[in-house]
């Protein structure tokens, strides 16, 4: 299966379960099992919520992880704080990289943003160098657009 496909997959099982559940963590919880099952040579996923003015852990599915990371810090932090996708080919080489997972050697993360707001991110990391491109950019950020459209945030999810 390519990497198109397996996106298309990926992409109807969360649309199913999207149009059946509107709660964001419950949602975000069956993104990352879904991920976790259709991308290959990923070793985590999952989302970070913006709350007390950090992103603090949600839903994910891998090792475990850092549970609190300032904005600006590593590359989840700077993806936040910039409101922009940021795509690692070798995170060794990403000044402030946080290494949650030795594993790791590249990475993607794709802000959440909703209503204008800046709500979290979706972190996704893999042990292989270069392994995300702009075929994964744009899956996942239409991903995270759906997801925020879908589900309701309320007044805690939003920071």
């Amino acid at each position: 299966m390519t990497k198109t496909e397996a996106y298309q997959k990926a992409g109807e099982e969360i649309v199913r379960r999207l149009q059946q559940e509107d709660h964001l963590i419950a949602n975000l919880g069956n993104v990352s099992a879904i991920l976790k099952e259709y991308m290959e040579d990923i070793n985590w996923v999952g989302f970070y919520l913006f709350t007390q003015n950090q992103l603090i852990l949600g839903p994910f599915q891998g090792r475990a992880a850092c549970t609190r990371i300032g904005i600006g810090k590593g590359v989840c932090g700077t993806s936040f704080q910039e409101g922009v996708t940021k795509i690692v080919p070798d995170v060794e080489k990403f000044p402030g990289h946080i290494a949650c997972d030795s594993r790791s050697k590249s990475e993607i993360v794709i802000p959440m943003i909703f209503e204008g707001k800046k709500i979290g991110v979706l972190d996704i990391d893999s042990p292989i160098y270069h392994r995300f491109d702009a075929t994964d950019q744009a899956f996942l950020e239409e991903l995270v657009e759906w997801i925020v459209q879908s589900c309701k945030i309320n007044e805690n999810e939003k920071g």
